[in-house]
């Protein structure tokens, strides 16, 4: 069987953890340290924390930016659950709108029609790798008519004077849009490092700011480095310092900081991240070159004149397919032992959504992506000859099932 995601876990890994392992510093220590300031220097953004996941980061940021009851926040409708589950968390409402016509991302032209004197957050998703329009974002974000409906809740919100952009970076770690990196694109933006990911910890994730200069970062990065443990004030690294035990808990805080265990997998991912970056881009391409001369096939957008891909995801869409249909042409892929997945069920079909009375019939664009989209595997240890046997089995399903 072809699996779909798999770590790359080879000896460098393994030594490197082993390292940490042996090293007295298995918890948040000089690892996790250096991971923060490589990421950084990495995406171009001004300060990083580690943390335990994604969902953890996004949920303390919003939080911090004091977010709760009576707040919205925008997303789009279709995205991983935790998107949305985040807002929820903090007591805001998540607002979906619908995406594109030309790709996966959320629509610029629904964000503006979304916004209300609530909204304080908008949350692009960068699914499958892909960018968003920042550019087009940020327009809205200072149009002065939109920034008079604005209402700040708190002392940050109001030094902004402006709706907040929290990006939802959990594909695109590597992306690129107008010559700058993903981390370094919205306000703030948080990483997934999950085993799938096309960097990974394990788990684990980062907060990434790059808020306006006036900010001060390192002060942001202390504050934040002391709600992701519990509100104290001293990390098991400071307190090992000789004499240095005694600490006090500033706030009733969280509990989701990265290991470096965790950050020793991700060193080794980051000191390798082009020739990982360069493998999946030529991956995507082979499939694009296998199914090019399909007439079913509809390829997925990968770069344009300002955005390329991180090449995280290759979402491949069965042109004229019904739900039915593309789940039996998955079923059939599957029967040769190949694994596919689909990215993602959009949230208002979700039981949970549907409970709170979003509605799939609201967002056509993405029910007309979510039905007919297949996602093949990409990976950096996915072999040219296993690609072919993939690009077979697919077509080999499609005419099965489609005719």
């Amino acid at each position: 069987m072809i699996p779909f995601s798999p770590p790359r876990i080879d000896q460098r890994v393994i030594d490197e953890v082993t390292a940490a392992l042996t090293s007295g510093w298995i918890t948040t220590g000089p690892r996790t340290k250096l991971f923060e300031k490589q990421l950084t220097e990495y995406c171009g953004n001004k300060c990083t924390v580690a943390v335990s996941s994604w969902t953890a980061g996004m949920e303390l940021l919003l939080r911090w930016w004091g977010i709760g009851a009576g707040d919205e926040v925008i997303i789009p409708a279709i995205t991983y659950c935790a998107s949305a589950n985040v807002v929820i968390h903090t007591g805001a409402k998540p607002v979906m709108v619908d995406i594109n016509s030309d790709d996966f991302n959320i629509s610029v032209a629904e964000i503006r029609k979304a916004i209300t004197s609530r909204t304080k957050v908008i949350m692009p998703v960068d699914i499958g790798g892909f960018p968003c329009d920042y550019d087009a974002i940020y327009e809205i974000v200072n149009d002065p008519e939109i920034k008079k409906l604005f209402q700040p809740g708190s002392e940050y919100q109001e030094k902004l004077g402006r709706i907040l952009v929290a990006a939802d970076a959990a594909h695109s770690f590597g992306a690129i849009y107008a010559g700058k990196r993903s981390g370094s694109l919205a306000d703030v933006s948080c990483f997934s490092f999950h085993a799938v990911k096309n960097l990974t910890t394990a788990e684990g994730g980062s907060m990434t700011l790059n808020l306006p200069d006036d900010f001060d970062h390192q002060a942001i990065y202390k504050e934040l480095c002391v709600k992701i443990l519990h509100g104290q004030n001293k990390d098991a690294l400071a307190k090992a310092q000789k004499g240095n035990w005694r600490y006090d808990v500033a706030e009733p805080g969280f509990k989701c900081n990265m290991t470096d265990l965790q950050a020793a997998i991700g060193l080794v991912e980051l000191d390798r991240f082009h020739e990982n970056l360069v493998r999946r881009k030529a991956i995507c391409l082979a499939y694009n070159e296998g199914l090019k001369n399909e007439p079913w096939a509809i390829l997925p957008k990968m770069k344009d004149e300002k955005r390329e891909t991180c090449y995280h995801l290759y979402q491949l869409r069965v042109a004229g397919a019904s739900e039915a249909q593309r789940d039996a042409v998955m079923q059939a892929i599957f029967d040769q032992d190949v694994s596919v997945n689909v990215h993602f069920q959009p949230l208002p079909i979700l039981t949970a959504y549907k409970k709170m009375g979003y509605n799939i019939a609201d967002y056509p664009e993405a029910w007309d992506k979510y039905s007919n989209e297949i996602t093949l595997p990409v990976y950096f240890d996915l072999t040219d000859e296993q690609v072919q046997t993939i690009l077979h089995a697919v077509k080999t399903a499609v005419k099965q099932v489609m005719g």
